[in-house]
């Protein structure tokens, strides 16, 4: 694995201390400790732990790293790691340094003396490293990926996160992260549920950061407009399936969040989750990004803004109160007996992931993301609606008006013709909004009307109805 800089060594770390924990039957812990030191340099030496309790790691798994030369410049860290770790089926604890500036592989490693585990069953690994770097710094990095592992809601994992500040008295901080804080879910949740409850926690909390939800932004979750979507492909048995999971959630936020510095702005942040990790964005899931046909939805797309390994998506013409953001996770469900495949994640798996969870979101809000064809009409509907009022109200036929008024469900005596006028442009406007479909859909469904009363069970019964129709069509025409 080729590393560039030791802050993206420091989240590696935190990745795979993760992943032993998820990999684990049992409760576990994933702590990250930065401790200052105080000795005068400057910046002075933060020496950096990060320990679990999850299955017991492999000495391969640390001589695999590769590091490229720019991340042992000017003096930040001397390449060594020291780890200490165990498996819940050994009788000792293994210690080990490596020093990734050894470009022989076999030198890379010192094995260290053991220590006997006393019959003691436990499992976990603590890597350390000290280099000169700016704890804030370090703290708000670390910070920004923890917000973002939160997003899976892995029930057996909790996180802790300690800073000291050298000697100083009072200068701890403590922070422990539970998975179901805010938005509890039941523990047999799908991965679909844990990714849809993470990214509502990840949007509610101000700035996107570790705090609490933020009050002036959302009130309420009724501000959230969710949809989810799934896609599968499997070539063969032979193949592992490839599952990539999509969610999009649309905010509205208060006007008092002007104050507010959230961390994208108006853009639209793509979170990106590879087999139960935090992962950099691929070229090729940026290029599906951008083919999606987003005006279909209403919105109208500006470009793609790579910055370190996330996507932000750019819009024309989005409310400045809406705000969207998107979660995708790719991982595969493997067949039994046969060993994980590394699988890219192919553009149209991505591109039927977004539009499912699209489509998803605007069946469950009607109204929301209507295409531009349907917005241009819904315009015209004004003029419509106060056409047919002209055409009600103007007529001599009082028994037409009475019709009528029955058909929009409105008294025959005592209503004023804004009245009508309203409640015409609200029938037209739902049946725009309804039929505001892909055209596969458009034809599985009985299609709207303007005005939906029961003539039939009115006038008779479902008998009366067929005889109608079956002289209707026997006639000579």
């Amino acid at each position: 694995m080729n590393i560039a800089s030791v802050r993206e060594l420091c989240l590696q770390l935190i990745s795979s201390a993760f992943q032993r924990c998820r990999a684990s039957d049992d409760l576990c812990r994933l702590s990250v400790i930065l401790r200052r030191s105080s000795a005068p340099s400057f910046p002075p030496p933060v020496r950096i732990s990060v320990s679990d309790t999850g299955v017991g790691s492999c000495v391969e798994e640390f001589g695999a790293l590769k590091l490229c030369r720019e991340a042992f410049g000017s003096e930040i860290w001397d390449g060594m790691l020291s780890v200490t770790t165990t498996g819940i089926g050994d009788n000792e604890i293994f210690h080990y340094q490596f020093n990734l500036k050894e470009a022989v592989s076999t030198r890379r490693l010192t094995r260290l003396p053991s220590n006997p585990k006393n019959g003691q069953k436990f499992s976990g690994t603590e890597v350390c490293l000290s280099i000169f770097e700016s704890i804030d710094v370090l703290l708000a990095e670390i910070s920004r990926f923890f917000q973002k592992i939160l997003i899976l809601k892995i029930p057996n994992v909790a996180i802790q996160l300690v800073v000291e500040h050298g000697d100083v008295p009072g200068s701890r901080y403590e922070h422990v992260f539970l998975p179901n804080e805010g938005n509890p879910l039941h523990f047999s949740a799908s991965n679909l549920e844990r990714l849809k409850s993470g990214l509502e926690d990840y949007v509610f909390k101000h700035g996107n950061t570790l705090g609490k939800k933020c009050e002036s932004c959302f009130s309420n979750w009724e501000h959230l407009k969710v949809g989810t979507g799934v896609a599968c492909c499997t070539e063969s048995r032979k193949y592992s399936e490839s599952v990539m999971e999509a969610v999009i959630v649309m905010s509205e936020i208060s006007e008092l969040a002007s104050t507010c510095l959230r961390t994208c702005g108006s853009k639209t942040e793509v979170l990106y989750f590879k087999d139960f990790s935090v992962s950099p964005i691929s070229q090729s899931s940026v290029k599906a990004l951008t083919s999606i046909d987003w005006k279909s939805y209403g919105l109208t797309f500006r470009g793609v803004v790579d910055q370190g390994g996330f996507a932000l998506l750019e819009w024309e013409n989005l409310p400045p109160y809406i705000r969207i953001h998107i979660s995708l996770h790719h991982y595969h469900n493997q067949y039994p007996k046969l060993s994980r495949l590394k699988m890219q994640p192919d553009q149209n798996l991505i591109r039927k992931a977004i539009k499912l969870a699209l489509d998803d979101l605007k069946d469950k809000h009607t109204g929301e993301l209507l295409s531009a064809h349907a917005l241009k009409v819904r315009n015209c509907a004004p003029d419509l609606a106060k056409t047919i009022s002209s055409l009600i109200w103007h007529s001599n036929d009082s028994n037409f008006r009475e019709e009528c008024f029955s058909f929009l469900g409105l008294p025959s005596q005592g209503v004023g013709s804004e009245v009508v006028e309203d409640r015409i442009k609200e029938k037209i406007i739902s049946v725009i909004e309804m039929n505001d479909k892909d055209q596969p859909q458009r034809h599985k469904e009985v299609p709207s009307f303007l005005f939906e009363v029961d003539h039939f069970q009115d006038s008779g019964s479902q008998d009366e109805k067929y005889e109608d129709e079956d002289a209707f069509s026997s006639m000579d025409i």
